[in-house]
């Protein structure tokens, strides 16, 4: 294995892009086969990146939120083709715009909005395939009032109330929207297993895997170790410092979507985990090998999936609650590897077929060209390095 064109792709960063810091880490079998940080995890710069830095890593969380649900339905807890409202009677009536446009800038309905009743209904699989016809709006008016009236202490079942209050943005199962599907899902893992989503989390998945380090709210103790978070002007390119998560709707709220804080190597454990059929480099076995093969599998059709690429991940599809790549688009990662990315830049790529997984962190929110230039070259690399054994 030869890395040095990845380690020198990784150093080039900031010059080319403004990314101020950077850590990347590709595991085989259990075992970490490369391991590469650069720059400063401090607004001052005066602190280089190192594994103790912790990061929000927004909406790679929905990778251990689907591998939460994987497990009930393994169980026979859940089911793929259960209605949603089964477990959150709030969703048995829900509206959409029929004159949404879907484009950018996006105009979110409000209850102004003259709606038409769905007669579709939302089912656990639309929700992890991203076609229930959820928008992701964080500051919908039911949302903003259900932050007043709980003074900020909103659990994640409240909150589904809010959800649910919220006009969809289309006839469930017509379409692929990008939503607040998984936060609904955690609000199901909750129901179906009587605990708190952040509970059922550390019993059933990180505390097997062995990662202590991971949290859905952030322990004031730890908030020091949290690496320093910018913000790109999608039209000027500007760099700016961004603190905060607007995705952890209040105190309490435990975000199946994008609310987890962790560190490189805590969440790599799970990582590593899915790309070794389930089980752990504690033995611990989280999923049966022909669920996480599951997640392999295209979901969408193919209208669909070309409302999912927009532009970008070409050559992927979207399966159970991560992309999942189709080819022919030239890719030199297999047919079926899968993962997800965030919003600040953060990239998970999982083999099972030969048990690698990636994980590249960054922290920059709105930098585009993450996902359209960065993350496919960081695969690549990594798989021109392991070609050359």
């Amino acid at each position: 294995m030869n890395f040095e064109k990845l380690t020198a792709y990784l150093d080039s960063l900031e010059e080319k892009y403004g990314v101020p810091g950077v850590d990347c880490k590709v595991q085989r079998d259990h075992e970490t086969i490369y391991r590469h940080m650069t720059g400063f995890n401090d607004y001052e710069k005066t602190k280089p990146v190192s594994q103790a830095d912790l990061y929000d890593i927004y909406s790679m969380s929905k990778i251990a939120t689907m591998t939460a649900v994987m497990q009930l339905i393994e169980r026979g807890e859940l089911s793929l083709d259960d209605e949603l409202t089964k477990y959150l009677p709030e969703f048995s009536e829900m509206y959409y715009d029929p004159d949404f446009k879907f484009g950018w800038p996006m105009k979110m309905p409000t209850r102004e909005t003259a709606t038409k009743k769905a007669v579709n209904p939302i089912k656990i699989w639309n929700l992890m395939s991203m076609t229930a016809g959820l928008g992701y709006d964080i500051n919908s008016e039911a949302i903003k009032e259900m932050q007043k009236a709980t003074d900020n202490k909103g659990t994640t079942r409240e909150f589904m109330k809010a959800i649910a209050a919220t006009p969809l943005l289309y006839e469930p199962n017509t379409r692929y929207m990008y939503s607040l599907a998984h936060d609904v899902l955690a609000g199901v893992v909750e129901v179906v297993s009587g605990m708190t989503f952040g509970e059922y989390m550390k019993k059933n998945i990180f505390e097997p895997l062995g990662m202590k380090e991971i949290w859905y709210q952030v322990p004031k103790a730890e908030a020091y170790r949290l690496a320093a978070q910018y913000s790109q002007d999608m039209r000027t390119g500007e760099i700016t410092r961004q603190e905060g998560n607007a995705f952890r709707l209040s105190e309490n709220y435990e975000s199946g979507g994008a609310g987890v804080t962790t560190s490189v190597d805590e969440y790599s454990k799970l990582l590593d985990a899915l790309a070794c059929g389930g089980v752990g480099a504690t033995g611990a076995r989280i999923l049966k090998e022909e669920s996480v093969l599951e997640f392999t599998k295209n979901r969408l059709t193919p209208e669909q999936v070309q409302q999912f690429q927009m532009g970008m991940r070409l050559g992927y599809g979207y399966g159970l609650g991560m992309r999942v790549y189709m080819g022919p688009e030239g890719a030199k990662s297999p047919v079926g590897e899968f993962g997800w990315d965030g919003a600040a830049g953060a990239y998970a790529l999982i083999d099972p077929f030969n048990h690698i997984s990636i994980y590249y962190g960054q922290q920059v929110l709105g930098m585009i060209k993450s996902y359209a230039e960065i993350h496919p070259a960081v695969r690549d690399l990594v798989y021109e390095a392991l070609a050359e054994e």
